[in-house]
């Protein structure tokens, strides 16, 4: 497993501090009906819950941190009630059920119940992934984007193995990843590449695209690359049964050969992973050996922008670029990816 990047100019550029220190996962919980003494109770459980959650994630992270070859074996005891508790109160309220039909409301109706039979069937192995339920949403275009409705247990468990998986990769991810992770966003992704591109030699911009990326990731793939750090066979189980879940449309379940679960809440986090590898790492090395002149490097998600000094630098990365995407089963999408000459 290849190691961090160093402290350098593009770290300066990449590594740009956020200047929003984003909002709070959960959501502010409105108080139920019940009696002054009850409510204070289960307020003061909940806090503990979150104190025992957040001490336990720091220890994963302090051991990500200082083991960057370290395989974690023993993942799932995190799987606690107390984290399913605090990342179902994180959902949204207000969300489109599953196929199941289940609804927020319904849930935390018998909450505490239902999280300790979420939790023994976690652990009993006796955990059953569900379809989600296909839905189109209208594109500016005109077109459909198929969009996929996890159920409220499957959102609520990938929610909580998502907490534990973040304190590992958010200590291995790079600089310049903006997508989809805790306390960066695209206004920070745009702020990097605008202090780049005022502070290095840019002559040559990159904006490359993969085509359907989030349809055509490799289960194959994706599984060997989560097994760099991941060894907890129980939790890879977890997220292999989420990407054959497959989606419900007109009574048909199709089954996923390919791609992430679209809408899941644990589909963001598996994309950063794979692309940490089939790009993010290799990128980082290919400007160490092989760029003539300054190069900076911005990824949001599939989209990536690069800056270039020299041309032939820009047509040569772009070259096997291409090239090493279609080794992992990806294609740059030809009408979206393009070099453009960049003037002050």
């Amino acid at each position: 497993m290849m190691n961090g990047p160093k402290k350098s100019d593009l770290a300066i550029v990449a590594e740009k501090p956020t200047n929003k220190a984003g909002k709070p996962a959960a959501e502010p919980v409105e108080p139920r009906a019940r009696t002054e003494g009850n409510t204070h109770q289960q307020s003061t459980d909940r806090t503990q819950g979150r104190v025992r959650v957040s001490q336990a994630l720091e220890r994963v992270r302090q051991v990500a941190k200082a083991r960057k070859k370290e395989r974690f074996t023993a993942l799932l005891h995190h799987i606690s009630v107390d984290l399913l508790r605090q990342s179902f109160y994180a959902l949204k309220r207000n969300a489109a059920p599953g196929v199941d039909g289940v609804r927020w409301s319904d849930y935390e109706a018998n909450l505490e119940s239902n999280l300790q039979g979420l939790h023994d069937r976690v652990h009993r192995g006796a955990y059953r992934a569900l379809p989600s339920r296909r839905k189109y949403i209208p594109k500016p275009d005109g077109r459909q984007r198929p969009l996929g409705i996890a159920s409220l247990e499957d959102k609520l468990l990938q929610r909580a193995v998502v907490a534990v998986l973040n304190a590992i990769y958010e200590e291995d991810f790079l600089g310049f990843s903006y997508g989809f992770r805790p306390k960066r966003s695209q206004h920070d992704a745009l702020d990097a590449l605008a202090t780049g591109i005022q502070r290095r030699k840019v002559s040559w911009i990159l904006d490359a695209d993969y085509r359907s990326f989030f349809d055509t990731v490799s289960h194959e793939w994706l599984i060997r690359f989560l097994e760099h750090r991941i060894g907890d066979e129980r939790i890879l189980r977890l997220i292999r049964k989420w990407l054959k879940a497959g989606v419900l449309e007109a009574e048909v379940v199709t089954e996923s050969e390919a791609g992430t679960p679209q809408g899941a809440t644990v589909s963001p986090l598996l994309a950063n992973v794979y692309l940490h590898y089939v790009f993010d790492l290799w990128a980082q090395q290919w400007r160490k050996r092989h760029a003539r002149g300054d190069m900076i490097i911005v990824r949001y998600a599939d989209d990536s922008v690069l800056g270039f000094e020299y041309e032939a630098d820009a047509q040569r990365f772009l070259a096997e670029m291409g090239t090493r995407s279609k080794a992992f089963s990806l294609q740059l999408h030809p009408d979206k990816t393009r070099i453009i000459r960049f003037g002050r």
